[in-house]
């Protein structure tokens, strides 16, 4: 086995006696690409468009704004390396874009990784402190204190990939006959300081700091609901906890299977499980894992701004601004007049 090479981004099957599944791998190079373009084209629309709304108003974004304009800034960052990863499967796994943008195309994707892991965090604590302690919220939901949150979460992140950009390089794979882009790990030891980095750092820790802020969310609006009832009004926060349930099991989806190759990935490579069967179960699920990992990006567009009403409420006013104020009473009475042809039918 490659012990320099490092299936969890942009890197080829190990190269051992095994036979790697062909046939597996002849229909991942050949599909699996196609999506991830899809992917990437998705992203980008969706990001673009997020950002667009929030920052062509110029106006100063309020505190869940700037978490939501930094998110949908990371997750377009995140799918612009993308269509490197789509072009490496396509070639199986032949880097052909040189020893510069092996590091950089890695690393970038290894720090937003965790800036959009960190940035949910962070939202998740902003709803926590808004929905929970709305009135000691005043003191912590400010702007200048989400700004600093969001330069350090950015710095955070890249700290966290300075070993990608530092040990990923450009290795010849003779079996594969293939010249790819691996991770070098210089010792043994490091493979456990990354299971810890990329498992604790990157996944068991957020997700345990997500749980805690939602579950105290959801037993507040729980309780709110009861009030409601008994006081004979509607419930109105029905919206609020089924977006808040579908934040949680779309973290979950998209990440858990990517960590969990990735652990067992460290448990192969520190020899705790062998075999052929582990061998190929883990390089061809660390490629399917990658895959539900980056339609994150693309999903977050979706769940954390455009169902929300705070983001429907900014495209309004963006349209508003858009539209010619000369064309406002034309549409206005078009729409009247259409609507009493309707009635009158």
């Amino acid at each position: 086995m490659l012990q320099s090479s490092n299936q969890s981004q942009l890197s080829p099957p190990n190269a051992t006696s095994c036979d790697n599944a062909p046939e597996a791998w002849d229909l991942l190079h050949r599909v699996l690409p196609v999506f991830i373009i899809t992917i990437c084209s998705f992203g980008l629309l969706g990001n673009l468009f997020v950002l667009s709304v929030f920052l062509l108003p110029r106006r100063r974004l309020n505190v869940a704004e700037i978490y939501l304009a930094n998110l949908a800034a990371s997750d377009l960052v995140f799918v612009l390396g993308l269509p490197f990863w789509a072009e490496n499967i396509w070639n199986e796994f032949n880097w052909p874009f040189g020893a510069l943008l092996c590091r950089v195309v890695n690393g970038v994707i290894k720090a937003n990784l965790f800036i959009s892991i960190f940035l949910v965090v962070a939202i998740s604590q902003d709803r926590y402190h808004a929905l929970v302690h709305p009135m000691a919220s005043r003191r912590w939901r400010r702007r200048r204190q989400a700004q600093a949150t969001c330069v350090l979460i950015w710095a955070m992140g890249g700290l966290l990939s300075v070993p990608t950009f530092l040990l990923r390089s450009i290795e010849a794979v003779p079996d594969l006959n293939i010249s790819a882009c691996v991770l070098q790990l210089p010792h043994q030891a490091w493979h456990f300081t990354r299971m810890v980095e990329l498992n604790v750092l990157g996944f068991l820790l957020p997700l345990a700091a997500i749980v805690f802020f939602n579950w105290h969310i959801l037993a507040n609006l729980r309780r709110r609901e009861e009030v409601r009832g008994i006081q004979g009004r509607v419930p109105k926060d029905g919206k609020t906890t089924a977006l808040i349930l579908v934040l949680v099991a779309t973290f979950l989806v998209c990440w858990a299977p990517y960590h969990f190759f990735a652990f067992l990935e460290f448990l192969f490579q520190v020899r705790a499980i062998r075999g052929c069967f582990w061998e190929d179960f883990i390089d061809l699920g660390l490629q399917l894992a990658n895959f539900f990992a980056f339609i994150n990006s693309c999903l977050n567009p979706v769940i954390y701004v455009f169902v929300g009403r705070l983001f429907r409420t900014k495209v309004g006013e963006l349209y508003k601004q858009c539209t010619p104020r000369s064309l406002s009473p034309v549409f206005s009475s078009h729409r009247k007049e259409i609507l009493q042809h309707f009635r009158r039918n």
